[in-house]
């Protein structure tokens, strides 16, 4: 009779089918993503006065184009589903990418200090998308955008980058 149990869980990750362990880092992810929103929203709490609001949005329509509602107010909504960022600041709305342009990994949002960074290589980005420090070499990655009354209207196959599509990038805003 063999001593060595079979149904005791291995710690080699290698046993463990592929699905498995991309279900598992999905759910690290994910789990980490949402700790991090809720730091951020205790911290924006503490700061109302200063901090701009986030949330969690889902715009409407085909890939093209996406229909989101004008913000009310500045802050800043994330579209995770299809990593889109829509910022209303200072009377102007942006569409931004969800990618640091750095190395396409998600940005954050600090309301306490009204900006964007990547929690990778720490580039910081004011709340218009202008790159401030760190490994970056640009601003974020604006969509197109416009204005339809009381909807924004997000073109998800016009990304523009500010050190290639100067002038689009620069004029990638609806004015309210």
């Amino acid at each position: 009779m063999s001593s060595a149990r079979h149904d005791a869980p291995s710690d080699d990750c290698d046993a463990c089918p592929l699905s498995a362990r991309e279900d598992r880092r999905h759910f690290i992810r994910e789990a980490v993503f949402a700790v991090a929103t809720a730091v951020g929203a205790l911290g924006a709490v503490t700061q109302r006065a200063l901090a701009l609001p986030l949330r969690f949005v889902a715009g409407v329509g085909g890939r093209a184009d996406k229909t989101y509602s004008v913000p009310a107010s500045d802050g800043v909504a994330i579209d995770k589903a299809e990593s889109v960022i829509v910022a209303r600041f200072e009377n102007k709305v942006y569409a931004f990418s969800l990618a640091c342009p750095h190395q396409n990994t998600a940005l954050r949002w600090e309301a306490s200090v009204r900006r964007f960074q990547c929690p990778r290589h720490k580039s910081r980005y004011q709340a218009d998308g202008v790159f401030i420090d760190g490994r970056a070499t640009r601003g974020l990655d604006r969509f197109a955008v416009r204005r339809e009354g009381d909807q924004l209207m997000i073109n998800l196959d016009a990304l523009y980058e500010e050190n290639k599509q100067v002038a689009e990038w620069k004029a990638a805003f609806v004015q309210l």
